[in-house]
Formats: structure tokens, sequence, C-alpha cells
């Protein structure tokens, strides 16, 4: 019999994994091409065409017992130190080898920070809408998940509601921008006022408040916004990143983790993170992909296909009477479902071979999710579909 706690994961699985299984399901049945799969940030842009050359450069100029080998668990040091470089320059911040370490994606990170740093009862607090998967992995390791309610006029982080929020078992808050589902950036005056909010309450329960910054789609930015790095606000930080949107290698699992050079207790929590990297599981991030990133550091997929699918989306579903933020950045919409039961109105989006995600599973009922990282051809086929659903409503 498997364990109770993995009972409650196995009833409560991912809505966006079956989802994805529901669009397979849908697609042997009408087609592929006649069913508009907008369940899963799975990128369809491709990798730079760069990545294979350099993959085959290292297969055939590295040593096998040195590429294929044991290794440091927080990765390749000579892979760290350029990664540490690389956004010292972008940021403007002091960080060496040792701010950084090697994880499996940016899951892997998240999940690596919270064994290191939570004990049996502590509270991590994230902002509505979420990415589902935080319940779990605060799960994973005992934790207790608060939730701030949505502030459904911006999106921005609902600060008011934090400050009630924090209490003296309060360890972590977890943020992630550009935001899934809702494509926001959190603002520079946002990030502030977070960062004093957490400081006072520091102060207030004389005790280390960590900031967790999950921060896959940073680049996905568009119109010329920028996202501010939390390092430069707060001291106790973390930033959890990956490169399976930055640079559409989602199924290679590769990504790292900055620690803050100012964090509190700097060596403790870099031991830390060490160690949970290798009896979680992972022991290291793959060996060969550290190598391919050290190499493209300053390679980037093309946004303006993401931009262009966006406008697509965002107008025509504006112009026949959703309501909806534009983004900013990501590849998500997270539009206000027409009726109170965003379930339901998925449900009936599938009569149309339209798969959305419920908002109820970022834990913001009443919206939807669309994930538009798929084929401009494939949206525009879509719009007729998105016609025939709202006339439920009207």
């Amino acid at each position: 019999m498997i364990s109770s706690k993995m009972r409650d994961m196995v009833l409560n699985s991912s809505t966006i994994r079956a989802m994805f299984e529901e669009g397979k399901r849908l697609s042997s049945i009408y087609g592929e091409e006649n069913v508009f799969d907008f369940s899963i940030g799975n990128p369809n842009v491709e990798p730079p065409e760069e990545i294979k050359n350099i993959i085959n450069k290292i297969i055939n100029e590295e040593k096998p017992n040195f590429l294929h080998g044991y290794m440091n668990n927080s990765g390749y040091e000579d892979v760290r130190e350029a990664i540490a470089n690389h956004l010292g320059l972008e940021y403007n911040l002091q960080l060496k080898c040792e701010n950084i370490v090697m994880t499996c994606g940016a899951a892997g990170g998240l999940n690596v920070i919270l064994k290191s740093i939570l004990d049996p009862e502590d509270e991590v607090i994230v902002f509505a809408p979420f990415f589902g998967e935080y319940i779990n992995y605060v799960k994973n390791f005992d934790g207790v998940v608060t939730v701030v309610s949505a502030d459904t006029n911006s999106f921005q982080l609902n600060l008011e509601e934090l400050k009630n929020k924090i209490s003296n078992k309060t360890k972590a808050v977890i943020i992630n921008s550009p935001n899934n589902p809702s494509g926001v950036i959190y603002s520079e005056e946002t990030i502030k006022e977070l960062s004093n909010i957490l400081r006072e309450k520091e102060l207030e329960f004389n005790k280390d408040i960590y900031l967790i910054s999950d921060e896959p789609y940073r680049e996905i930015v568009y119109d010329n916004t920028k996202v501010p790095c939390i390092l430069n606000y707060y001291n106790n930080s973390f930033i959890g990143y990956s490169y399976s949107k930055s640079l559409s290698l989602p199924g290679e699992r590769i990504g790292y983790i900055v620690v803050n050079p100012k964090m509190n207790t700097f060596e403790d929590i870099t031991a830390a993170l060490n160690i949970a990297n290798r009896i979680l599981g992972f022991v290291n991030a793959p060996s060969l992909f550290q190598r391919v990133i050290k190499e493209s550091l300053k390679l980037e997929v093309n946004i303006n296909i993401y931009k262009k699918n966006r406008d697509l989306l965002y107008n025509h579903l504006v112009s026949i009477g959703f309501e909806c933020l534009k983004p900013d950045g990501a590849f998500y919409l997270f539009p206000k479902s027409p009726i109170e039961d965003d379930v339901k109105f998925c449900e009936d989006a599938k009569k149309f071979n339209i798969l959305a995600v419920p908002g109820k599973t970022f834990g913001c009922p009443g919206y939807f999710r669309l994930s538009y990282c798929i084929s401009y051809d494939k949206i525009e086929r879509s719009l007729k579909a998105f016609n025939e659903l709202i006339k439920l409503y009207k």
C-alpha cells in the first residue's frame, strides 16, 4: 500500500497533466489538427540552432571519464563560475561559483531549497494565482502552505493581505515572475514593498524569512518590460531558474539556484543545498547539459513567435467578450471565466475541442489558463471554436 501522503497526491494529481492526456485522447478521435490544446506549457519554439553544434563539439572533444563522471553535487565549478559572471554582469551583482547550485530544472531547484530550509509545520506563503505544484513541493517536506488571495485588478502581489498572514511559523515566501498563469511581471515598486514587509517581519519575529523567486520565464518578456532581480532588494533570497523555456529545453531538466551572497548563514545554507541535491536523488544536474549551458549563456529563443501568438489570441478573445489582462511575459493568458464555475467552463470548452486549465488549479477560481506556446496556425484555427464557445453564455 502506498503512503498516505502519496495517496493524497495521487488523488489530487495535476489537472494540467490530466488535460494533456485528454488532448492526446481527443486527437486520436478528431485528428491532432482539430484539437486546440492550450493546456500545457510545452514550448513550441525551437531551441537555438547553435545548441546542436555545441552538443556535438562537447561529445567529440571532452574526455569520456570527465564528461560522464562524478562531480561536486552542486555542479561543475567552471560552469557555476560562468553563470555567476553572466548574472553578475546582467544584474550588477557580485557573484561567485559558490552562489550557484546546478539543478534538475527549476522544479528540482525549488525542492532542494525547501528541503534545506523547512522543518515540519513551517509555513510557506504563496500568492494566487500560483503554479499548483508548489503545494506538493512544500508537502514533500511536511511544510504548510498559506495562500494569499489574488488581487484580480492587476494580479500584482496582494501585499496588504500578506502582512496579516505572515506569522512566527513563516519560513519562506515564493513568488513567480513572469507569472504562471497570469503572465504578469511584478513591478519594481511591488518587489521593493514586498522586501520592506519581509524585513519588518524578520525583526518582529526575530527570525530569517526566505524569499524564493521561481524564474523559468525570466527571458520570456515582451515590449521591453524588465524583470526586477530580487537579489538587489532582499538579502535572504534565492532564485530558482530553468532553461526549459528560455532555451526550449524542458526535457533536459537543467537549471540552477542562485543564493544571495548577503544571505544570513550563507555557508550553512550552501552546504545544505549541496547535500540536499544529493540525498533527494538528483545527485547532480545532468553533466552534458551543464557543459552545454556554459557555452549557451548568450543564446536565446525567438521571443517574437510567442509575442505574435499572444497578440492574436488576446486580441480575439477580448473582441468577443472575454475579460483578460494582457500579459507582459511568459506564454499564458489568464482570462476571466464567463461563468463563476471555471471547472464547468473548461468542461464546456472541450465540446469545441478546446483544452484549457481551470483557475482553481492555480488557487484562483473564476478564471482559466490558456498556454499559447503552440503554432500560430493552430491558434488561428481555434478562433472559430472560441466564437462558438462564448455563444453558450450570451
